[in-house]
Order: structure tokens, then C-alpha cells, then sequence
């Protein structure tokens, strides 16, 4: 290829990866917002749901297609690798939202930081696949276990910095 073709391509990935990384920020925000859901279990439903949608932008930035089913599984993969310690505050959050008040109060805290660090590792590990060159045929959920347990982490610190 010509070294010209080369930097449009190299332009386009940026704005692609600028502007899909913008979609995983307001998703975020969203997934957080829904993880304050006062009714237990319906907030995780509205998490995985607002994880979904992230997903299918995401996608489509990159113009690779979108499978729920896949989707949903590759969600719960992911989720399943930072467990027992992480998903288990999001399991309790909301959980915790059955006793009155301070039940409330702390489960909604607890739920929409794990909301948004998942999100956040989510969205970031679904941007690095397609960005490589990825598609959701080849997604393994397996070879990128780290990295998402890597970036939840970070997500932890960018959610808190957002609730300050």
C-alpha cells in the first residue's frame, strides 16, 4: 500500500476509536444511572441491557455486526472472570436494596460503581478487539480475561472520580 493510503487508514481508525471510545463514556453514565434502580435484579436486567446497546454502537462504528445472543454470552464470560470478589458487590448491591433506607442507599452505591467499572472494562476490551481488526465471530472471551479484570479496575477509579 501507498504511504498515503496507509495514513487515511491510520486517520480513520482514530476517529473510529475516538468515537467509539466517546460511546463507552456515555454508556457508562447510563449503566451507573440504571444501577440505582430502587427494585432488586431489575437494575441488573437494565445494566445488561444499557451493556448491550453499548456493544451494538460500538460495533457499528467499526461496521462489524452485532449479535445479541453472542453478545449476552461474551457479557457474561467477562463478568464471570472477576468473580468471586468484584461481582459479588454488584450481586449484593443489589441485594442490599430489599432493606429499607440504608439498604437502599448503600446497594445503589455499591451497584452503580460495579455498573460502571463492568461497563467500562466492557466497553474498552469490545473497542480494542474491533479496533485490531476483531470481529464477534472471533471474539474469545478467554484470551482477554486479563485485560478486562485490568481495565474493570481502572473503570473502578473513573467511576468513583465521576460520583466526587
Amino acid at each position: 500500500m501507498s504511504e498515503q493510503v496507509l495514513e487515511a487508514k491510520e486517520l480513520l481508525t482514530a476517529e473510529e476509536d475516538a468515537k467509539a471510545l466517546k460511546l463507552v463514556n456515555k454508556y457508562v453514565l447510563w449503566s451507573m444511572g440504571a444501577g440505582v434502580i430502587p427494585i432488586p435484579y431489575i437494575d441488573m436486567a437494565a445494566v445488561t441491557g444499557v451493556q448491550l446497546k453499548m456493544i451494538k454502537e460500538v460495533s457499528e462504528v467499526y461496521g462489524q455486526s452485532f449479535s445479541e445472543v453472542k453478545g449476552k454470552s461474551v457479557i457474561t464470560a467477562l463478568l464471570g472472570s472477576i468473580i468471586p470478589n468484584s461481582l459479588s458487590a454488584g450481586f449484593l448491591g443489589s441485594t442490599f436494596k430489599l432493606l429499607p433506607v440504608i439498604g437502599w442507599y448503600a446497594g445503589s452505591v455499591s451497584m452503580s460503581v460495579f455498573s460502571g467499572a463492568a461497563t467500562y472494562a466492557i466497553g474498552k476490551v469490545f473497542v480494542q478487539h474491533f479496533a485490531s481488526g476483531g470481529t464477534f465471530l472471533n471474539f474469545n472471551p478467554e484470551t482477554v480475561r486479563e485485560h478486562f479484570k485490568s481495565e474493570f479496575e481502572k473503570g473502578k477509579e473513573k467511576v468513583k472520580n465521576l460520583a466526587k
